[in-house]
């Protein structure tokens, strides 16, 4: 293919698609000048919204991978030709030989990083699946009463579901666990707690309840702090999808999600969270829940 040819289907297939877009672009920028969102503040976090975040960060640093194992593709046959060439044009058994293993190199690697992207999204997906769900049931208990926020930013951590209301403070943590499929009936769906454990049908946990009540302690000194007075905090945690057998009580409340109507209600030996408290608490929880910029209109910050 001459140069003159290369130059011709440049200007007739190239050259009105870069000009269309640049055309479409300008356009939008010169609509969109001068004006602003509607909205005076920013919004209240969303359930899962950190994993919705990372799986946001996870897919461009994926499809950035995948273009830069395209390009380093040819890596190993460029090695070749410059070897080739300082060779008088030919290619001996170690060359191909070095090459060969470059190129086996590339893709034990490509495999390795394109695995571990792929089973980090899962994670990532089937967390923020579980957390939308339990947000969703518990946000039935504003019904009750209650004030719910999600995502909560505390230091270096979230807090997966904070509930205010008549029943006191809970924080709520959500694990998202994907069941055996062994065809064993229930028994593929059940977790067994014994106040200390989780017992999964093939693998057991303590992780997550150390965690929920590392949360709550956190949150109950920081409430502390912010209303004046002390505020407790019960821990919970929630394994949306799953069946939960308790063959004795923990300091952690466990739930799979559904119906969490007693989440909302006091213990017979405490009386209701008096309402203006309730109020106190929900104030300090939203300054901190309502961090999330409107995307429409949303202007680039200067470094």
């Amino acid at each position: 293919m001459t140069t003159s040819l290369l130059i011709t289907v440049f200007v007739i297939v190239l050259l009105p698609l870069v000009v269309s877009t640049a055309i479409a672009l300008l356009l939008f920028r010169r609509q969109r000048h001068g004006r602003r969102t509607p909205l005076t503040s920013s919004l209240l976090r969303s359930p899962g919204e950190s994993l919705r975040q990372e799986l946001q960060v996870l897919e461009g640093n994926l499809d950035n991978f995948l273009w830069s194992t395209m390009m380093a593709g040819g890596f190993p046959a460029l090695v070749l030709v410059g070897l080739m060439y300082l060779n008088d044009n030919k290619a001996t058994n170690w060359h191909l030989a070095l090459c060969g293993g470059l190129y086996v190199a590339l893709i034990v690697w490509h495999s390795w990083r394109l695995y571990g992207f792929l089973q980090q999204r899962q994670n990532l997906s089937l967390g923020l699946d579980a957390e939308l769900a339990v947000g969703q049931e518990l946000n039935h208990l504003m019904l009750q009463g209650c004030r719910v926020f999600h995502d909560f930013p505390a230091e270096n951590f979230n807090i997966d579901h904070v509930v205010v209301g008549p029943g006191g403070v809970i924080a709520v943590e959500t694990k998202g666990r994907a069941k055996p499929d062994k065809g064993r009936g229930s028994v593929d769906a059940t977790v067994v707690y014994d106040g200390q454990i989780l017992r999964f049908p093939d693998w057991h946990e303590s992780e997550p309840l150390e965690q929920a009540k590392r949360q709550a302690e956190w949150l109950q000194k920081w409430l502390g702090s912010a209303v004046g007075e002390s505020v407790p905090v019960k821990p919970a945690l929630a394994l949306p999808g799953w069946f939960i057998e308790r063959t004795k009580s923990g300091s952690v409340f466990i739930f799979n999600g559904k119906n969490p109507v007693y989440l909302a209600k006091p213990l017979e030996t405490n009386a209701p969270m008096d309402p203006q408290m309730i109020q106190r608490i929900a104030h300090q929880l939203e300054q901190r829940c309502r961090d999330v910029e409107p995307v429409a209109y949303r202007k680039e910050k200067k470094p």
